[in-house]
């Protein structure tokens, strides 16, 4: 089996359901309340093991109640967490998330123990990285920390994927080491100045990235599928439809997790690209984060018919 580790965020998600997004200085009253796990690179982990990888997650919590449960919940989903670190400064990394009854969501996330992962951390765990195919990171901990990390995988001539979420704009030599970048399209935008509205656009905003030094683009696109853009393959994969859209929080990283399993596996990209699609587009049909990213053979059942 292949091994994919994620360096990035772990949170605890706390989500209300409401019927709309309150607007400022409003005060609604929501329809439920529940936790779950969270944050971009705890999905991410999670998505990779629920779909089939060996998924190692290298991460920091606080000495918390937030922080032991997190770490039960990576283990549960069969997330190697021996590189987890407690943080005894800091609180573990919390997300207060209003879902809208039409699927839209809005957050605010105070990262805590996040915020303190270092560049010592990821020395620490050198040899996890040394050992792994691919390196998936994210922008929900320190930037130098994920520079350092970059170096590192490239130090063992590993694959790295770059998820530039939430979106910032990054320098040339962390845009350069990346072989693989998955923003979404206001992402893009921020870090292009491109506006994607279709796969022309979405080809222009590629080549931007390609001239960086940046060999595989994918650009997410929601219900409307990726782009992707490699010296094999240009084009648009189509999404795949659902009957009703329940959450989208955490189908981006759906996308990433299954999209590392299936090039680990050996897929070539527009497969890839359409096996991630149909784990995304599976997602927003459940509740919560963690929770409602599929499994490999819901995942297959759709990919292979």
């Amino acid at each position: 089996m292949n091994k994919i580790v994620v360096i990035g965020s772990i949170n605890t998600d706390m989500v209300v359901r409401t019927d709309h997004i309150p607007a400022p200085g409003e005060t609604i009253l929501g329809s439920s309340f529940f936790i779950t796990g969270g944050g971009k690179g705890a999905n991410q982990a999670v998505a990779v093991a629920k779909l089939g990888g060996h998924s190692y997650m290298v991460g920091k919590v606080g000495s918390d109640v937030f922080g032991e449960q997190a770490i039960l919940n990576l283990q549960y989903e069969n997330v190697d967490t021996n590189f987890i670190y407690t943080d005894t400064q800091q609180p573990s990394g919390v997300a207060l998330i209003a879902v809208a009854d039409n699927g839209e969501n809005s957050i605010i996330v105070a990262p805590g123990a996040n915020s303190t992962l270092s560049i010592n951390d990821i020395v620490q765990a050198e040899q996890v990285i040394a050992q792994s195919d691919y390196v998936m990171l994210q922008l929900e901990i320190p930037l130098d920390t994920v520079a350092a990390t970059i170096d590192l995988a490239k130090k063992h001539h590993k694959k790295v994927i770059l998820n530039p979420a939430p979106a910032a704009l990054l320098d040339n030599k962390i845009l350069k080491q990346a072989d693989i970048i998955i923003p979404n399209q206001s992402e893009t935008l921020l870090m292009t100045n491109i506006e994607v509205n279709n796969s022309e656009d979405a080809g222009k905003a590629a080549e931007w990235f390609h001239q960086k030094g940046i060999t595989t683009v994918i650009i997410t696109m929601a219900e409307h599928g990726c782009f992707i853009s490699d010296t094999s393959f240009k084009g648009v994969v189509q999404g795949y439809k659902v009957d009703k859209v329940v959450d989208t929080v955490a189908a981006g990283d759906t996308f990433c997790g299954a999209l590392a399993v299936a090039l680990s596996e050996g897929m070539n990209l527009p497969d890839a690209a359409k096996f991630a699609n149909i784990a995304a587009a599976l997602s927003v049909t459940k509740e919560g984060a963690q929770a409602s990213i599929p499994l490999r053979g819901e995942t297959d059942n759709i990919f292979l018919h």
